[in-house]
């Protein structure tokens, strides 16, 4: 089932995990680049919660500006809804599920997988001197790892597809449009497969 959208379909590379090693140097390598690519302001999550997610605009393309974000949503995120921006048009695309899934009593058979905001006019648009936040909320999967969001930006004149995902080995400030990238970290007082517990940072969403 498709709702509003105001842009042209596109497929690119899906949220997926990685090895400890690789997360870490993910991580430690997004820090420079947070100016300049698309990321979400917070990068770290506990699995299986409440997620909002704030994505990050920080420019434009090449001096253009930005007229339209399209998120695509990681496999296991649920139940995604959009914030509203005031002078941006929104567009939710939902898709068959291949494993429904229980929510409040209800079985769900379909769930959103495509997030777009899209500027109303001209004088809507981001200007690339300008930085923006694009919001939405989701309930995040129970596995922990890396998780990526990919991201099309659409400008005036060009556009940056933030979707590429390190390979092993690989770090991702080598990358030169990197999908943003979550954390997925374990419940507080999970057992680990020692017979151990694993104490996690607590989620605090922003308001």
């Amino acid at each position: 089932m498709i709702f509003i959208a105001d842009y042209a379909h596109f497929s690119c590379p899906r949220g997926r995990l990685i090895s400890k090693t690789v997360l870490a140097a993910a991580l430690l390598s997004a820090v420079p680049m947070a100016m300049g690519h698309i990321v979400l302001e917070q990068p770290r999550a506990t699995s299986g919660s409440s997620y909002k997610a704030v994505l990050r605009v920080g420019h434009g393309c090449a001096g253009s500006p930005t007229q339209q974000i399209v998120v695509e949503i990681p496999p296991g995120v649920q139940g995604a809804k959009p914030m509203p921006k005031p002078g941006w048009v929104l567009g939710v695309t939902r898709a068959a599920l291949a494993q429904p899934y229980q929510n409040h009593g209800r079985t769900l058979t379909d769930d959103v997988v495509r997030i777009s905001w899209t500027a109303r006019s001209e004088a809507d648009q981001l200007p690339d001197a300008h930085f923006d936040e694009f919001v939405l909320q989701a309930q995040l999967p129970e596995q922990t790892g890396a998780l990526y969001w990919p991201v099309r930006q659409e400008c005036a004149q060009g556009r940056h597809d933030w979707v590429q995902v390190p390979a092993p080995g690989q770090q991702r400030r080598d990358l030169k449009e990197p999908a943003p990238l979550l954390e997925l970290v374990p419940h507080m007082n999970a057992p680990t497969p020692q017979g151990t517990t694993t104490q996690a940072a607590p989620h605090v969403h922003r308001h």
